[in-house]
């Protein structure tokens, strides 16, 4: 499990800090909602994994002492910082990868989420 550090609480963010390195506070938050959403999804995959061993049917007392340990493990995701301030802390020191699309691929994408709406559809 990988501890990861940023600050722990929200704070005020000087929105020209933000914006500097994309000169466009819009493409900045995207930047960093996309990136948050990535770790989000990341911790759910991760907490899913380590809970599954947890998934049983029947009440023992066993499981009571299982049930400890789950408790110990949902703890230490809550400690943990929210997804949004690892991505900013990410985004301001640089440690995200981020590039612009080309028009052709965003038209291909939209192909794409088409075709999937269709097939659900039918």
């Amino acid at each position: 499990m990988e501890k990861r550090k940023a600050i722990l609480t929200t704070q005020t963010r000087n929105i020209t800090d933000l914006s500097s390195k994309t000169n466009n506070i819009y493409e900045t938050v995207m930047i960093i909602t996309k990136r948050s959403n990535q770790i989000s999804a990341e911790q759910k995959q991760e907490l899913s994994r380590r809970l599954e061993e947890f998934n049983s049917m029947g009440d023992t007392i066993e499981e009571v002492f299982e049930n400890h340990e789950q408790i110990e493990i949902s703890k230490y995701y809550e400690k943990q910082p929210k997804p949004t301030l690892l991505a900013i802390d990410e985004f301001l020191n640089e440690r995200i990868y981020y590039r612009y699309v080309e028009k052709k691929e965003k038209e291909k994408e939209k192909e794409k989420e088409k075709e999937k709406e269709n097939s659900k559809n039918s």
